[in-house]
C-alpha cells in the first residue's frame, strides 16, 4: 500500500504539555522541522466537536514517525492522580505499527522513547522492558540530539550533527521575540501552529546557518 503524501515526512509528537516542559516541546518541534520533517501533536487542532482519542488515531495514522516523552509520571497536584495520556499514546502508536496489515505503510512506523532517568520507567511502565529508552534529564540539547539521531536512523537521511541543531535552536530562540513582534505575535500566548509558523519562517530565512 502506497503511503499518503506527506506520511515519511510527519513526526507525531507525544509529551508533556504543561508550562514545565514547554522547553523541551518547542526545542522538538524545532528540531524535527529543521531536519526537514514536519511536527504533528494533538494541540494542532482545536475543535470542540472532535473526540480527543479519535483526533489521536487519526494523527498517529498520519505520521511515520513518533517521538514518545513518558517523563510526566508524577501526581497531578490538584488531583493527586497519576496522568496516563503519554502512556496511552504510546501504546496506541505501538499497536498501529504491529497490528497494522503485512503490507500496510503502518507496517512502517518507528518510534522513540524519552524519558528523565533511563530505567526510571521499569517502576511504573515496566511493560517496555528491553526498549532503549533515552534519558533527557530534561536538558534541551540532550532532547534535541535524540530526536535528531532517532530521525537520522530511522529515515538513513544524512543529517548534521546535534550540535549544529542545538546551536540553530539557541539562535531561534534569540529572534523569536522580534518574529513575533514582526507578525503582531503574543510570544507568551502562542498556539502550537503559531510557533510551528515561526520556526518555518526562520527556517526558511536562515537555510545555511
Amino acid at each position: 500500500m502506497t503511503e499518503p503524501s506527506s506520511y515519511l515526512d510527519n513526526v507525531f509528537i507525544n509529551c508533556p504539555f504543561d508550562e514545565t516542559y514547554q522547553p523541551l516541546f518547542r526545542a522538538i518541534t524545532f528540531t524535527i522541522h529543521d531536519c526537514g520533517f514536519t511536527a504533528r501533536c494533538a494541540l494542532e487542532e482545536d475543535s470542540t466537536g472532535d473526540v480527543r482519542i479519535q483526533k489521536i488515531i487519526k494523527l498517529i495514522d498520519e505520521c511515520r514517525y513518533g517521538i514518545h516523552d513518558i517523563s510526566k509520571a508524577d501526581l497531578d497536584q490538584r488531583s493527586q492522580l497519576a496522568r496516563f495520556n503519554m502512556p496511552l499514546e504510546l501504546g496506541i502508536f505501538i499497536g498501529a505499527h504491529h497490528f497494522a496489515p503485512p503490507k500496510s505503510y503502518n507496517r512502517n512506523k518507528r518510534y522513540v522513547v524519552m524519558d528523565v532517568e533511563q530505567y526510571r520507567y521499569q517502576r511504573f511502565i515496566s511493560d517496555l522492558s528491553g526498549q532503549d529508552i533515552k534519558a533527557h534529564n530534561l536538558e534541551i540539547d540532550q532532547v534535541i540530539r535524540h530526536v535528531r539521531d532517532f530521525l537520522s536512523t530511522s529515515s538513513r537521511r544524512r543529517l548534521p550533527g546535534a550540535a549544529f541543531f542545538a546551536d540553530r535552536y539557541e539562535s531561534f530562540e534569540n529572534d523569536l521575540s522580534a518574529i513575533c513582534q514582526a507578525s503582531r505575535l503574543d510570544e507568551e500566548r502562542l498556539t502550537f501552529l503559531d510557533y510551528v509558523a515561526c520556526v518555518i519562517g526562520w527556517i526558511e530565512e536562515n537555510k545555511n546557518g
